[in-house]
């Protein structure tokens, strides 16, 4: 996986066709052996397209309403200028134009923390210029101890799936937390930087599931919050090589302080 984005050299973020390369290999994937689900399921579940993207619909990565006019997705998404990128909400398929709300980005903070090198720390924050009022928002999970093994949190996202379902519509996978031991013990991830201080190794060893390509940034949920965000992995469902997910607690007071830094 790497970065789901564009492919590096092995390793790949979950990003979408066409997004720059980080130091690992990165690309942007999508959600393999998922299953359908809607807006009104995940309604703070929000598409993020950039006008460069070689996808018909733009798709580009993935990303999660946090305020009103705040979107929560990762650092390694952000490779473009500020004006190419647009979030949707509400529109499970993305073909479908007609539905759904849009909003061009106004800012972005990147974590200050985060490292191209291991991927580490791998938050932005998008200021939208047009604020989804009345949309329901996930809160940021605050407690380190949510990440253990053997909870299942859903992700969420409209990347690849290898033709287990069709693309650029949003897909959901319980996605087995396995713990930072089975990570830790891949000597690939801890050569790109895996650390149980920032990460979630979430998937299945037997590469029956997976976020891939286009779902970089989306959200990992677990009981109603934002446990983590898709962030990189070895391929897309690849055995023995689960999904690394951005863990969100260990950052929770930073992020919060930028969410809330302008008001409405």
């Amino acid at each position: 996986m790497f970065t789901r984005a564009a492919a590096i050299a092995g390793i790949l973020v979950l990003v979408s066709a066409g997004a720059a390369a980080a130091t690992m290999t990165q690309e942007h994937p999508l959600i393999i052996g998922g299953t359908l689900t809607s807006t009104s399921e995940a309604p703070w579940a929000i598409a993020l397209t950039n006008t460069t993207s070689a996808t018909a619909t733009n798709r580009w990565c993935g990303g999660a309403l946090v305020r009103a006019d705040k979107i929560i997705t990762a650092a390694h998404c952000m490779t473009k200028p500020i004006g190419t990128y647009t979030a949707v909400q509400g529109r499970a398929d993305l073909t479908d134009r007609r539905i759904g709300r849009t909003s061009r980005i106004t800012g972005s903070w990147i974590h200050p923390g985060y490292s191209r090198t291991n991927n580490r720390n791998d938050f932005a924050i998008l200021t939208l210029a047009k604020p989804m009022t009345g949309v329901p928002v996930i809160r940021l999970e605050t407690n380190p101890k949510a990440d253990r093994k053997g909870v299942v949190p859903t992700v969420y996202g409209w990347g690849d799936t290898a033709e287990t379902g069709p693309d650029d519509t949003l897909q959901k996978l319980a996605a087995p937390d396995l713990g930072d031991a089975v990570c830790l013990a891949n000597k690939e991830y801890v050569g790109y930087g895996y650390a149980a201080s920032a990460n979630v190794c979430a998937g299945y060893l037997d590469g029956t599931g997976d976020s891939c390509q286009g779902d970089s940034g989306g959200p990992l949920v677990l009981n109603g919050r934002l446990l983590a965000t898709v962030s990189w992995g070895e391929g897309c469902a690849e055995p023995n090589y689960p999904g690394v997910y951005a863990e969100i607690a260990p950052n929770a007071k930073l992020l919060q302080a930028e969410i809330s830094r302008t008001t409405l």
